[in-house]
């Protein structure tokens, strides 16, 4: 699997074959266009991000331990910004995702090249692809965490861990042994 600075890499070098920011934006526009459409079930409120001018819908799921992202935009360079963070961000595991610089977006001019709504806009589509991943991550230690409690009570009834442990109490992040 490629890494994700690779494909910003592959970006970066894909934008720059270009001088002309009007070459870039229909670059933009092809990106867009060549994105699978959104299945219809998938157009609901929940899945519109706030913040965008135009309206963008995501949808994401988990599959195999890495987030698939689909989306779609009624506004052809929205679409095709969209469709750069999907090539860019798909694919990954929520923390390769949580962890990314996603610094092929100043490399290429992006931000600056956009009007402040649709900078705004980006900034919101980004925002909502980590939220995605933070949920997905969230999700994954919640179906951890029966199995670790488990171990741990095993561990603590076996004599694995020291006998003055006094509780085993859940935290937000894992399981925390007091003593």
């Amino acid at each position: 699997m490629i890494s994700i600075n690779e494909v910003q890499d592959e970006v970066i070098a894909e934008f720059n074959d270009f001088d002309d920011w009007m070459d870039r934006y229909q670059l933009l526009i092809d990106l867009g266009n060549e994105q699978e459409p959104l299945d219809e079930k998938y157009k609901t409120e929940q899945n519109l991000i706030e913040g965008c001018q135009s309206r963008v819908w995501l949808q994401a799921d988990e599959v195999d331990g890495k987030i698939i992202f689909q989306a779609e935009s009624d506004a052809l360079i929205v679409k095709g910004i969209i469709s750069l963070l999907i090539k860019v961000l798909s694919g990954h595991t929520p923390d390769e995702i949580l962890n990314a610089d996603l610094y092929f977006i100043d490399k290429i001019g992006l931000k600056e090249h956009l009007s402040p709504t649709r900078s705004n806009g980006l900034l919101s589509m980004v925002k909502q692809m980590r939220m995605y991943a933070l949920a997905f991550k969230a999700k994954d230690i919640q179906r951890l965490r029966p199995t670790i409690y488990k171990l741990i009570i095993s561990r603590l009834f076996t004599g694995c861990l020291p006998y003055n442990v006094k509780a085993v109490t859940p935290e937000c992040n894992g399981f925390y042994i007091m003593k």
